[in-house]
């Protein structure tokens, strides 16, 4: 498929940098990124996603995790089975 249209966005730049790294550890640039986003929007016929306002107790889960705080550690992965079980 031929490249013959141009797209032209604004976003925040220290997002785009925060990105750039990401995508270079992936071996895309922004444009094969973009390609990639755009033929998952087609063959899903919308985003390849859930888009959702998170709750309360999820917008808290996800701080705890940036932070690092209230996460529990397991040293073997029959132990976090283990502490799943109890759920």
């Amino acid at each position: 498929m031929s490249k013959d249209a141009t797209i032209q966005a604004r976003i925040n730049g220290d997002l785009k940098k925060k990105v750039e790294k990401i995508l270079q550890k992936l071996g895309l640039s922004h444009s094969e990124a973009i390609n990639v986003f755009y033929n998952q929007l087609e063959m899903h016929q919308g985003l390849p996603f859930s888009v959702k306002i998170p709750n309360k107790e999820t917008i808290n889960a996800m701080k705890d995790s940036i932070s690092g705080n209230n996460l529990k550690k397991f040293d073997k992965a029959e132990d976090l089975f283990d502490e799943l079980r109890k759920i």
